[in-house]
């Protein structure tokens, strides 16, 4: 059932704000009762981590970007996680992956669920060499596989073979708890959402985590159509440099008509199912503006120490990784492609969606030089 009873009780809504304003403190959004299911949208800045906890299992679903991995660790400690039955890392880039390494070292994994390709990052080789460290061994589902989860179940609903696009490979999953769906498309783009549409499988979901953070190579209209969702979550970071989530995308949820939820706004969001019914701990705030649209009107205090935040953690992350000549070298990143470029409008490039990072970031997600313009 659909767009009914998004609040079950106030004292719920209660116990889980508190989850997110006292991140230390003992109370969690744990789904104990029979036929509960929470799901944690983990607020990790630009990345995606889920954690969804049912019938005392626990799914986590990616782990956002190393430099967040801590706060992913202390936030399933928090929900007094000591095993995850199921870790799936929907595909390899680092902002959902990085946090997946350290959660391997800090919990018990039971199954870890991954797209069967071989990334080029050395992140790719440690998330590997760790799984094989703890006698994991990375297992490959394909379409349709159904894995029991608690009170509930999940079928996997991509990929439907391997691309050159890393973001199509994403692992997606429809999570199912009674009457209540919800799709987790990763970073899965137009094709692969094609793919799952000429499948026939039922697409339908309560809930659709947005594929790549709410880009406009995502969230097509045949897929929302498909997926008639009655709330909509975007995983984005405060003021990312990639604009996201697209205005496009935004245009056709609003048009829809569809409730937003989104990390970069609200922090933490959580939703707790029970079969029937789903709630939240905070009302949707449908905020359809576009990630470039706030990244230049948006001037708060507020979001000035986020900023100053994340360019720390970036810092940090970049020291760590890369010593080399190349760690405050900036490049430039296409909006599709597996290239970074010594200028914005190489190739057949579009400019107006290209974007800057420094070359250590580039190649700790995975791209390489571009021949041409290096």
């Amino acid at each position: 059932m659909k767009k009914q009873n998004r609040f079950v009780t106030f004292i719920l809504s209660v116990l889980l704000a508190l989850t997110l304003v006292l991140p230390g403190s003992a109370v969690t959004a744990k789904a104990d009762g029979q036929g509960n299911m929470a799901v944690h949208f983990i607020d990790v800045g630009q990345g995606l981590a889920i954690l969804v906890q049912s019938g005392g299992e626990n799914l986590l679903y990616d782990g956002g970007n190393r430099s967040h991995a801590d706060e992913v660790v202390q936030y399933l400690k928090n929900q007094q996680v000591e095993t995850i039955n199921y870790m799936i890392s929907s595909h390899y880039d680092e902002d959902h992956l990085g946090g997946l390494v350290k959660c391997l070292d800090n919990f018990e994994v039971d199954h870890v669920l991954g797209s069967d390709y071989v990334h080029t990052s050395d992140l790719f080789n440690t998330f590997m060499n760790t799984a094989t460290a703890h006698a994991i061994i990375v297992e490959y589902p394909s379409v349709g596989d159904t894995y029991e989860f608690g009170t509930g179940s999940f079928t996997v609903m991509a990929p439907d073979g391997i691309s050159q696009n890393s973001n199509d490979n994403s692992v997606v999953i429809r999570l199912v708890n009674g009457n209540n769906s919800f799709m987790f498309m990763g970073d899965a783009e137009e094709t692969s959402e094609q793919d799952m549409i000429s499948t026939g499988m039922n697409l339908d979901c309560d809930v659709l985590s947005l594929g790549h953070h709410g880009s406009a190579s995502s969230t097509s209209w045949d897929l929302l159509e498909a997926a008639s969702p009655s709330w909509a979550v975007i995983s984005c970071g405060l003021n990312n440099s990639y604009g996201h989530p697209a205005a496009e995308t935004m245009g056709k949820l609003s048009d829809m008509d569809i409730p937003v939820f989104r990390t970069d706004d609200q922090g933490t969001v959580i939703a707790l199912s029970d079969g029937n019914t789903i709630s939240w701990n905070q009302e949707p705030c449908n905020d359809y503006t576009s990630g470039s649209e706030k990244q230049s009107t948006d001037s708060s205090a507020d979001q000035s120490e986020r900023d100053t935040n994340d360019a720390a953690a970036t810092e940090s992350y970049a020291a760590e990784t890369d010593t080399s000549d190349t760690q405050g070298r900036m490049v430039w990143i296409s909006a599709t492609g597996s290239k970074y470029h010594s200028i914005p409008d190489c190739g057949n490039m579009n400019p107006d969606k290209a974007m800057q990072e420094t070359e250590s970031q580039a190649l700790s997600q995975g791209y390489e030089a571009c021949k041409k313009c290096w």
